[in-house]
């Protein structure tokens, strides 16, 4: 009689393994899925060059172009790396708007950076660039054309020098304890940056 129990046992662990690989793979997703779940936070601020225009990537407002000054107040950038993998959203440390990518693969500014059209994958290439993809949009890419004008998502590819940056820190225009540090994001550190963005309402 004592072989049943150790037939159950032998189907019940996998069926737990497979459990616990799945419910992994959710909380993976999930959090990635939405960037302002209370999690830590690695805040870098930095410039993004671009090898197209050979300036750097500026958030004017709503408005993005790859015309900015090295040490231009428009084109330091705030970068908010996720958790999980190189997933980060792009901020203007000026504007405070943050770049995005709608449905028709244009490249906008906006003050709410929670949505996942403003999450972009970082991807290292062997030219010593990093490109950055649409979290959202599989294969559309953070591009900018020798004019600076932003480039349709749905016309980029890797291989484009369009694509292409460079991270780099303007030289003496950064404190050194804000190039690198963590943040937990708490709804008490949400509310204070809302009312620094609108203190009419205190």
């Amino acid at each position: 009689r004592g072989s049943p129990p150790s037939v159950f046992l032998w189907y019940k662990l996998p069926l737990e393994s497979q459990q616990s690989s799945a419910d992994f793979r959710i909380y993976i997703e999930n959090h990635t899925r939405n960037p302002d779940d209370l999690s830590r936070k690695q805040i870098r601020i930095y410039q993004l060059y671009s090898h197209t225009t050979g300036k750097h990537v500026q958030i004017l407002g709503k408005k993005v172009n790859a015309n900015g000054d090295d040490g231009g107040k428009y084109a330091l950038l705030v970068v908010e790396t996720e958790t999980f993998g190189s997933h980060i959203r792009i901020k203007g440390k000026e504007s405070e708007y943050y770049i995005c990518m709608n449905k028709n693969g244009k490249i906008v500014g906006k003050l709410n950076g929670r949505n996942q059209e403003c999450v972009f994958v970082e991807e290292f290439l062997e030219n010593n660039y990093t490109a950055l993809v649409s979290a959202k949009y599989k294969g559309w890419y953070l591009g900018f054309n020798r004019k600076g004008r932003p480039k349709k998502g749905s016309r980029t590819t890797q291989t484009q020098q369009e694509v292409h940056f460079m991270k780099r820190h303007p030289k003496g225009k950064v404190d050194p304890l804000e190039e690198f540090r963590f943040t937990t994001v708490t709804k008490r550190t949400r509310r204070a940056r809302r009312l620094k963005q609108n203190p009419e309402t205190n």
